[in-house]
């Protein structure tokens, strides 16, 4: 059977179970349990450990094949896991790999931070195979936008686009909506929240675990000068993995259309918000779907030119952090 009529089995199994299952399950929200913490409260911890894995380094669109089989084809999906938490950034089309991973492991609570709500950021939920278990706790976090977060997210799992509705998946679901440079304290994470620069409203993370400091800022257009908002969420971050889509010379309209307003950046960019973030290493991200392999290679070495520890994100990819 292959992998596209495994899932369509597997989701209308779940389809004709969902209802029953749904109304055993307690209704009260799982975000009453994410222990929530004043910001003020900092973790203090000693020999904390961060892990980072790259599910889907992709943009705007999965692009599988040949051609992209090393670097990856799916969208966007981070996995950060700490000594009692895991974080997920981003539901793009990589979320699915994980989520069949989470269930060989037999692990499924997350908590999951949107950077905004485009399909490439969205569209591997509803293939998260721990969506469907009674026993998953997912707390979805995300910054405000111009409709509640749930039913945005419901529309893409609703009829008749999608055959199980959201507000019918056995999983208990929490959802929350944070003001910009809002901090929060997740067990022994500390967030923080930033609004970015998106034709819709985008927004960055810092996840603080103890000395590890990791910045997600994809779908963010740069400016003239160098971000403000984003060097101070970035100050001396360990990780920095920022939207690197377009050469300059595709940005500035040298080579077809001006991507100017689109809402995504370039290597130069990523390498300017680096240097004056004084991060420690940079993770070129959200590349460009037509983009080859060894294209993303060659973005890589022009940015290490620039900027030694910087790193095309590839799928399968694991950096380690506070290892001792």
């Amino acid at each position: 059977m292959s992998h596209g009529c495994h899932d369509l089995h597997f989701l209308t199994i779940w389809h004709s179970l969902c209802k029953l299952v749904h109304r055993s399950i307690s209704a009260q929200s799982a975000l009453h349990r994410a222990q929530l913490i004043p910001a003020s409260l900092r973790v203090e911890s000693h020999d904390m450990k961060t892990t980072i894995r790259f599910w889907g380094v992709r943009g705007s669109v999965a692009s599988p094949g040949p051609e992209t089989v090393q670097v990856g084809g799916n969208t966007s999906c981070v996995e950060i896991v700490t000594d009692h938490h895991r974080i997920v950034l981003d539901a793009g089309t990589g979320l699915r790999g994980l989520g069949n991973h989470l269930m060989k492991e037999g692990r499924s609570d997350i908590t999951l931070l949107l950077s905004h709500l485009h399909w490439d950021h969205i569209q591997g939920l509803p293939f998260f195979a721990p969506l469907y278990q009674p026993e998953t706790r997912i707390d979805v976090f995300s910054g405000a936008f111009n409709a509640p977060l749930r039913e945005t997210l419901r529309r893409q799992m609703s009829a008749p686009t999608f055959p199980v509705d959201l507000n019918e998946v056995p999983a208990r679901l929490g959802f929350q909506e944070l003001r910009d440079q809002q901090r929060i304290v997740l067990k022994d994470v500390e967030v923080t929240i930033c609004r970015a620069n998106h034709p819709d409203a985008v927004f960055a993370y810092r996840i603080q675990h103890g000395d590890c400091s990791v910045v997600y800022a994809t779908d963010t257009e740069h400016y003239p000068c160098v971000d403000p908002r984003l060097v101070a969420l970035a100050r001396n971050a360990d990780v920095l993995i920022y939207d690197a889509q377009y050469l300059p010379e595709e940005y500035a309209g040298q080579t077809g259309m001006s991507r100017v307003g689109w809402g995504h950046s370039t290597y130069e960019a990523a390498v300017e918000l680096a240097r004056a973030a004084g991060v420690g290493k940079l993770m070129l991200f959200h590349h460009d779907p037509s983009r080859s392999d060894d294209q993303v290679r060659e973005i890589e070495a022009r940015a290490q030119e620039r900027f030694p520890d910087a790193f095309a994100a590839c799928e399968g990819m694991t950096l380690a952090l506070g290892e001792v």
